[in-house]
């Protein structure tokens, strides 16, 4: 399976904040919406940075809790693995698992076209690996 199917199964959607947002409203932002990242961007379109719970809890721990009131500049990563429509679930995958990043922006033609979590990746190998059991245990089966 390519990105392009796990969007279409889940949603383009992308939840973003603004490069002025605080880190107070980014924490805000990201319980309001049961997420674990939120994509930086000043219009929308295009991916300026990200910003993930564990950012926040490593720059916590590091500066304390005057870390809310700073601008989410200061913790967001800039140079964002992003990938494309044609990306397949295995190079995403292991992309993920060798840079250790649970979220991955989808970017066509440079705008922001939706996020991948390696929740998602997860499901997408789980529904795999369900189908192939059902197609062995149908194989077994019926003696075909």
């Amino acid at each position: 399976m390519h990105v392009e199917g796990l969007l279409s199964s889940k949603g383009a959607g992308v939840v973003t904040v603004a490069s002025a947002s605080t880190v107070a409203e980014v924490v805000a932002t990201l319980a309001e919406h049961r997420v674990g990242a939120l994509v930086v961007s000043d219009d929308g379109a295009r991916v300026d940075g990200i910003v993930s719970e564990r950012d926040i809890v490593r720059a916590l721990a590091e500066r304390g809790s005057d870390l809310l009131g700073e601008g989410v500049a200061t913790i967001m990563t800039s140079e964002v693995v992003t990938c494309d429509l044609a990306t397949t679930v295995d190079e995403l995958s292991s992309s993920m698992t060798e840079r250790r990043i649970r979220h991955v922006p989808v970017v066509v033609d440079g705008r922001l076209a939706g996020i991948v979590s390696i929740g998602d990746v997860v499901k997408d190998r789980m529904r795999e690996l369900e189908a192939e059991a059902q197609t062995l245990h149908e194989y077994i089966s019926h003696g075909r």
